[in-house]
């Protein structure tokens, strides 16, 4: 493709908006533009991309045996009424009546609808294994789209589903899904993870996520530095130890419950400093709201509250913290003076906060804390694992062996999600099967999602530096770009054998053919990231060379001289070398 008639429209500021490098770098190279909140148009170098993203994807589940299908984006809202999610998933659906008034959402995600293939085409146990699989367009009404392409309420995903006689079966789907990701991530030249997942409003069991390490990313995951633990920290479990409590605590090893006057002091920054305890002698006590009720979790003052976790134990999809006026009518004192210690209503204590010895709470009072408080002796709840895991953290599966791995956190961006859904949906809209024996039984269904286009901004966020993207080989939308300095003729006649002999040898090339200074050319050339450039000049022809450097190589002086004659097929090789 020539410069001069392609449609790169390259601009120097970044998006106001913009906060993540791949929102700035995909902006300012031309390859997306947005058109409103989370909705974006793919320019031409942007669909390329995304093509090259679906291409891997595409391939390694045709290879690991998924069938292509491909559903509609307009579903009958009667489809999700059928298994309950058309309440669930609130505001997030995007509702809309036709003009008969009937019901339809814009899909979501498709978990009723390739159910709804099953049941009509699934008759018996001959008829599995399958996996059916699309490419298809997904809206969710994102309260706050950020990120570019990161967070979006319209994007592109790949959602694959299996079918399977049992759960043992199922087990070998996701197996077979679990070797097709690793491949399909490895190959977009990504450092990822995979880590023990929840599987949120979809439901399911056997969760994984493959999580790409950035620290960027919005997810938090831990892992250990001994044994190959990893989870998502929602999930993520920690080895409960006693917290390190005061000299004194230690000499009046249960002290006396006392209440003190801690006036305007609600904080546990606040508080610890006015009684000069550190934050793990503290017990920091939340209300939450599940539906009508109010709970209090405890967790010790140095950790946070796993929502996800809570909202599990409770039987509910989400949680939220009480609102002011809520804290206080269940605890009877305003934020900040909430504490386990007569509270009534249900009560949840981390298991490390069980362990806190002579703590500091909250006494349901304004402006008073109790002081030398113990679990069991002075107040009394469910100990549970409700906190997030933190770096530093035991590794619980090292603890149960008598190893002392640590927990390392981590950012990432989930790239992918896959699971065992078990007979959630079957069982809800009636797709079974007769097995050999002619009984019915229901499908044991898996789930196996891809981001397609978040791929796009997530591959910028680990391949990027201060000029620019920096494409790996086979996600890039060119493999070369060829530079030509000046309007010599020879440079010309050069740049132009050059441009034909690499397309004539399978090489996707840009020609930058612009009459543009050197330097606005380089500086384009970093930034759409195109991962190897050739520069065709009149000083290096004289010389009988072109000039190649890769992307990633900053340094003009690294750049290496190739003999023209040789060029085409010396860079040819490489490509395909890299691309082997």
């Amino acid at each position: 493709m020539l410069w001069s008639r392609a449609l790169i429209p390259t601009v120097k500021e970044a998006p106001a908006d913009a906060t993540s490098a791949s929102h700035i770098f995909l902006t300012r190279a031309g390859y997306i533009r947005k058109v409103g909140a989370g909705m974006y148009d793919f320019l031409p170098l942007g669909v390329k991309v995304l093509k090259n993203v679906e291409a891997i994807v595409r391939r390694e589940m045709n290879r690991a045996g998924a069938l292509e299908v491909l559903m509609p984006q307009l579903l009958p809202g009667e489809y999700f009424k059928e298994t309950g999610r058309w309440d669930l998933y609130g505001d997030v659906l995007f509702r809309l009546k036709d003009r008969k008034g009937g019901d339809f959402n814009l899909g979501p995600t498709h978990e009723e609808i390739i159910t709804d293939i099953a049941r009509r085409e699934i008759r018996s146990y001959r008829d599995m294994p399958k996996n059916l699989y699309q490419i298809q367009t997904k809206f969710r009404d994102e309260p706050r789209p950020r990120g570019g392409l990161l967070r979006c309420r319209e994007f592109s995903m790949k959602d694959a589903y299996s079918f399977d006689v049992d759960e043992e079966s199922a087990k070998k789907s996701y197996e077979e899904m679990r070797v097709a990701y690793n491949k399909i991530f490895t190959q977009m030249g990504l450092n990822f993870r995979m880590v023990a997942a929840d599987s949120g409003a979809i439901g399911g069991n056997t969760s994984a996520e493959f999580q790409v390490l950035v620290d960027s990313g919005e997810d938090a995951i831990v892992v250990c530095d001994t044994c190959d633990y990893a989870a998502n920290v929602e999930v993520a479990s920690a080895a409960a130890k006693p917290a390190k409590v005061s000299e004194a605590a230690t000499t009046v090893r249960l002290a006396d419950k006392q209440k003190v006057h801690t006036p305007g002091h609600g904080s546990i920054e606040d508080i610890t400093k006015f009684l000069k305890v550190s934050a793990p002698e503290m017990l920091k006590s939340l209300v939450y709201v599940a539906g009508k009720d109010a709970v209090l979790v405890v967790v010790r003052g140095d950790h946070e509250v796993n929502e996800i976790r809570v909202a599990r134990l409770l039987g509910v999809n989400e949680v939220f913290l009480a609102s002011d006026a809520e804290v206080e009518r269940a605890t009877g004192a305003k934020v900040g003076f909430a504490g386990p210690v007569g509270f009534k209503g249900r009560v949840l204590v981390d298991r490390a906060a069980s362990l806190v010895v002579n703590g500091a709470t909250g006494a349901n009072e304004t402006d008073y804390h109790f002081t030398g408080v113990n679990f069991s002796r002075d107040y009394e709840g469910e100990v549970v694992d409700v906190r997030l895991a933190a770096n530093g953290d035991l590794c619980p599966n090292c603890a149960n062996a008598g190893k002392n791995g640590k927990l390392t956190l981590y950012k990432g961006i989930e790239a992918g999600h896959i699971f065992i859904l078990g007979t959630k949906y079957s069982t809800a809209m009636s797709a079974s099967f007769l097995d050999p024996a002619q009984e019915k039984k229901p499908i044991v269904m898996g789930c196996y999602g891809i981001g397609v286009s978040r791929l796009v901004a997530t591959i910028v966020e680990q391949h990027h530096d201060a000029e620019g993207i920096s494409w790996p080989w086979r996600i890039a939308p060119y493999h070369v770009e060829i530079v030509s300095i000046g309007k010599d003729a020879a440079v010309l006649e050069a740049a132009t054998k050059l441009y034909a002999d690499l397309q004539a040898r399978g090489v996707e090339v840009l020609w930058d053919d612009r009459d543009e200074r050197p330097g606005v050319k380089f500086k384009d050339a970093d930034l759409i990231g195109i991962p190897l450039r050739v520069t065709v000049g009149g000083k290096g022809l004289a010389a009988g060379n072109v000039e190649v450097k890769p992307r990633t190589e900053l340094d003009p002086k690294k750049a290496e001289l190739v003999p023209v004659a040789s060029a085409a097929q010396i860079i040819a090789d490489r490509v395909h070398a890299a691309l082997a």
